[in-house]
Order: C-alpha cells, then sequence, then structure tokens
C-alpha cells in the first residue's frame, strides 16, 4: 500500500515540499515490512584530470574545478574524492 502511494507524482511533491524543502535530487524509497519512508539526497559524480605533479594538491584543484563550474550547490560548499584512478 505505502509503495502504491509512493509512485503518484503528487503525493511525492507533497512529501518533498514539506520535509526537504530547498533540497535538491531527493530520492523517497519505502521498505514495506517496516512502513518507514527514506529521504535522500542523490550525489552528482564529476570527473576532472590534474597531472601527476599536481596530486598533492588534488582536493585543492577540485574544489577550484568546482567553484569554476558553478558545481555547489545551496548550502554545500565541499568536494568529496570519491575514486581517484592513477594511469
Amino acid at each position: 500500500m505505502l509503495n502504491e502511494l509512493l509512485t503518484n507524482e503528487k503525493i511525492l511533491k507533497v512529501i518533498k515540499s514539506e520535509y526537504a524543502k530547498g533540497f535538491r535530487n531527493i530520492t523517497i524509497t519505502s521498505q514495506a515490512p517496516d512502513a518507514s519512508i527514506k529521504l535522500e539526497t542523490q550525489k552528482e559524480l564529476y570527473q576532472f584530470e590534474v597531472e601527476k605533479n599536481d596530486f598533492a594538491d588534488i582536493l585543492v584543484l577540485a574544489e577550484e574545478h568546482a567553484t569554476h563550474n558553478k558545481l555547489f550547490k545551496k548550502d554545500c560548499e565541499r568536494v568529496e574524492l570519491i575514486d581517484i584512478e592513477t594511469t
């Protein structure tokens, strides 16, 4: 029953506007047995490359890249490094 309600776009919109005002990329999920609803944001992953000599400054460069490309959202001013690949 709860999962059926969460497939209704109007109900999702009301829940988001009431409990997640100002947030973006919100997903709403539910586990049927315990009848609870989980609100969480989806992280958007961005990618950029740096030279091997700049590896020590990768966090600073990632923050500069995010600022330059206006990737920071409201009330979020940090960068999280997820996957670092070397070649």
